[in-house]
């Protein structure tokens, strides 16, 4: 008699089973169109095949396409896998290496035989990955010994293949899949840990798209060979292809790069590569954000401080930032003449110096001056404070990462009494300035990570902490997207993060409160408390913006250029229709620059709708044409930004219209 075992379901229910059934046929068992609809299964919460035989009693919950997350991934890396054939089917003697799923899609890496690819390929490769999903053909899942499966590989002539094999540890389970039967006419082998969704008909023909060609190093190092990289983008229909590419293609449009051009905001160069050179209208940006940021802690009780930009190696090192950072800072050593070869040496008796990557040690530096009572706290510093980090070459984009950057950075030093109640104060703060922004946002909870200073003791505290103040605020709830994040904490702290959703549905990550116990020991700062005696104070670090350059970066791209009155570098341009307005145009601009609005006129010997169009691409909120009978009536016509039809105004109401716009929120009654 057959052994059986405990299959235990998300409702509650147990089945029993035959020892070696599989997920697929506790599926069956339950009904044919669960079994139509199931893709995989999570047994004892590890995903695997529907295949996969159970070894012992577990808990089943099977995966269909309403499970988005898991379908996704499994879809995503099925089409890897599609492509990868169709590749060698169309291209003989192409070698094979990896394809992963990646956040909206998936890539795979090739050598190929004769020439790279380019993008002229890829519709003809699409149609053969349709070919192959139409064949829907079975996934098979088998173990393979290491020798056996490298001898394979060597045979085919796949030496990428063969060296992966090889260069995974001893014991580790190599794992084959075959798309078709095993060993059967057609049938083609890559090697793979899955899981795999059952067939390739099992994925919408219609739900992926090739989108791109590029180089790549074999596993990322430029000294080895030159692959090529085709890049795919895939889910689970067409309907969210679509929409997909639709935001692809609205992203397109608000690109900062592209809109700070436009709008003549700034640029970067390779004379000083990953930092920015703000223009005018981009630095009129900057200051409004700085000006209601300093507004904003102010009201919440910071005291702004400036601390240097160069600050002695040995800081660094007492930190902890030298021992865990060092490759992202800019180092600044003594040097002197080799005799030799006229290159730089550094001195025995070298002082090491680094660019400040970030404010924390100066701020702790500034707490330690002088004796601090219990009293004293809490002690809000903040500081525009601008930073430096030596990030890759690869990894710079626009203002979204760059080298050097200012954030808005501040750290409460408090008593282990006051924690919860700052975090809580902090949330409400971030809470009204993101609304004045019109974003929505998300809060997370980035857990210990695997390498990290301080006690398990300290951590369990300081993230107990971070979860209770965020309850206490009422946005631990789903409403708010609260999700804890295991591994993702700074190597000193825990952190609650926020996440802003844009227009077109992206998220971003900016503001931040880490609580850290770490780095007030390691910096030896102290405060005597209520008992005469000294203590540690706990160190809460808090940003909002993030940095200055990446929010503007997300503001661009989430008002597609469009930015707030209160906001825009020109805020209204006064146009004429006739030289005889001049005048009165000149006039018109007075009146709205002494009600504290940015403005330029437009007295051009050129025809209305080019200036229209003109300020438009510009966006430019507010033009305010003027003619002869304007200026005879003392009227305006008020054109708004992507709006067709004008008003006409008295040029009094006109400017309080414009003044109310051009307030910053918080300065609003």
């Amino acid at each position: 008699m057959s052994e059986m075992i405990k299959i235990s379901l998300p409702d509650g229910s147990v089945r029993e089973m035959t020892l070696g059934s599989t997920p697929a046929d506790v599926a069956a068992a339950i009904g044919p169109g669960l079994a139509k609809a199931a893709l995989a299964a999570r047994v004892d919460g590890e995903l695997v095949d529907l295949s996969r035989p159970f070894t012992q009693d577990s808990a089943l919950a099977l995966v269909t396409a309403r499970d988005e997350a898991d379908a996704l991934e499994l879809a995503r890396h099925d089409f890897a896998h599609v492509l990868a054939e169709a590749v060698q089917a169309l291209f003989p003697g192409t070698q094979i290496t990896f394809g992963p799923s990646t956040d909206d899609g998936f890539y795979y890496d090739f050598a190929p035989k004769d020439r790279p690819f380019t993008e002229e390929d890829l519709p003809a490769i699409e149609a053969k990955m349709r070919e192959i999903i139409a064949a829907n053909k079975p996934l098979h899942r088998e173990v393979w010994r290491r020798e056996d499966l490298i001898a394979r590989w060597q045979s085919e002539g796949e030496s990428f293949k063969a060296e992966w094999a090889a260069g995974l540890p001893e014991g580790e389970e190599l794992t084959v899949y075959w798309a078709g039967p095993p060993r059967s006419e057609g049938a083609w082998l890559d090697m793979c840990r899955g899981p795999h969704l059952p067939s390739t008909g099992k994925l919408d023909p219609a739900a992926f798209k090739l989108t791109r060609v590029s180089g790549a190093y074999w596993r990322g190092d430029q000294n080895n060979a030159m692959l090529s990289r085709i890049y795919g983008t895939g889910w689970l229909n067409k309907k969210q292809l679509d929409a997909h590419l639709h935001r692809l293609e609205e992203a397109g449009k608000r690109d900062h790069r592209k809109l700070g051009a436009e709008m003549d905001l700034f640029h970067l160069q390779s004379e000083a590569h990953g930092s920015v050179f703000w223009h005018p209208k981009g630095y009129a940006i900057y200051r409004a954000l700085e000006d209601y940021m300093r507004r904003a802690v102010r009201g919440a009780g910071g005291k702004e401080v400036k601390t240097p930009q160069v600050m002695d190696a040995r800081q660094w090192e007492q930190s902890g930032h030298w021992g865990k950072y060092r490759e992202a800072m800019f180092v600044i050593p003594d040097e002197v003449p080799n005799t030799e070869d006229d290159g730089p040496l550094v001195s025995a008796d070298a002082e090491w110096m680094a660019l400040k990557p970030m404010n924390c040690p100066a701020h702790v530096l500034i707490f330690r001056q002088g004796i601090k009572s219990y009293r004293d706290l809490p002690l809000r510093l903040v500081e525009n404070g601008c930073c430096h980090r030596n990030e890759p070459h690869g990894a710079l984009h626009g203002l979204m990462r760059v080298r050097q950057f200012t954030q808005d950075d501040g750290h409460i030093f408090c008593r282990e009494d006051q924690i919860v109640d700052e975090v809580q104060a902090f949330c409400k703060l971030a809470d009204r300035v993101y609304k004045d922004f019109g974003f929505t946002y998300a809060i997370k909870l980035a857990l210990r990570p695997d390498q990290r200073f301080g006690t398990e003791e300290m951590w369990d505290q300081a993230e107990q902490e971070l979860r209770d103040a965020v309850t206490i605020a009422g946005l631990a709830t789903p409403e708010y997207g609260w999700e804890e994040l295991p591994g993702e904490g700074a190597f000193y702290a825990p952190k609650l993060e926020w996440h802003l959703t844009d227009a077109i549905g992206r998220t971003w990550q900016v503001g931040t409160i880490q609580s850290d116990r770490v780095l007030p020991e390691r910096l030896d700062a102290s405060y005597i408390g209520e008992d005469g005696e000294k203590h540690r104070p706990v160190m809460l670090h808090r940003a909002i913006f993030g940095s200055y350059e990446r929010f503007i970066g997300i503001l661009i791209e989430h008002f597609a250029g469009r930015l707030p009155v209160w906001l825009a570098p020109v805020q209204a341009v006064v146009a004429t229709i006739v030289s005889d307005a001049d005048g009165y145009a000149r006039d018109v601009a007075a009146a709205l620059e002494a009600a504290g609005l940015l403005v330029e006129t437009d007295t051009r010997n050129e025809k209305i709708n080019y200036k229209v169009r003109e300020h438009s691409l510009a966006k430019v909120p507010y033009l305010l044409v003027v003619g002869k009978r304007e200026a005879e009536e003392g009227t305006i016509a008020l054109r708004t930004l992507g709006e067709e039809r004008q008003r006409f105004l008295p040029l009094a109401e006109a400017v309080a219209l414009l003044k109310a716009e051009a307030t910053p929120p918080d300065l609003r009654g």
